[in-house]
């Protein structure tokens, strides 16, 4: 089975839930409620800014993409699981539209709660919402997006991409977040 990882989340102003999985994905043993969201924490860095010591814009969306992979690491998933040092799927997630609107800026060394939530499964995308909350008293949205990412298949032969259903452990797993 592997090793077992315990993933828990947080719905503000409720009690904490989760999940154990194993390496593949397959839940093992389910304790309490269902979150909302997932949430990692990052940190400005220098690198990230520009000279008014601003994060640039476009780091919101290297943002977004870090906390989906994280996301799915949480839940036993990878976009790009290796079998022994090989690609063990053929699926792959490109985005098809990404958007974030600005609330607030972000500076050098402030901390970041990056929310992840589950918007919309379709048969062959997934539409996931993040919220940018400075870690301050008032939990001030920095920023709001969306990623909208579909399964595709590559053909082995030729490298041609076509939509494909959503995987199963993939589909199982996230339609946990739906609201």
């Amino acid at each position: 089975m592997g090793i077992l990882q315990v993933y828990s989340a947080t719905r503000l102003g409720q009690k904490a839930w989760g999940i154990q999985v194993d390496r593949v994905g397959n839940v093992v043993k389910e304790m309490g409620i269902m979150a909302a969201h997932f949430t990692l924490r990052r940190r400005v860095m220098f690198w990230e800014t520009d000279l008014a010591g601003i994060m640039h814009f476009a780091n919101f969306f290297r943002w977004m993409e870090e906390a989906e992979h994280a996301f799915y690491r949480s839940l036993g998933l990878s976009v790009h699981p290796l079998v022994d040092g090989q690609s063990a799927t053929r699926t792959g997630w490109p985005r098809v539209r990404a958007l974030c609107d600005y609330h607030a800026p972000l500076r050098f060394e402030e901390e970041v709660d990056i929310e992840v939530s589950v918007v919309e499964i379709r048969s062959k995308s997934v539409r996931f919402g993040f919220h940018f909350r400075k870690i301050d008293p008032d939990r001030t949205l920095a920023a709001s997006g969306e990623l909208t990412v579909v399964s595709v298949a590559s053909d082995r032969a030729t490298g041609q991409m076509s939509a494909v259903a959503v995987p199963e452990a993939f589909r199982l797993q996230l339609q946990r977040f739906l609201p």
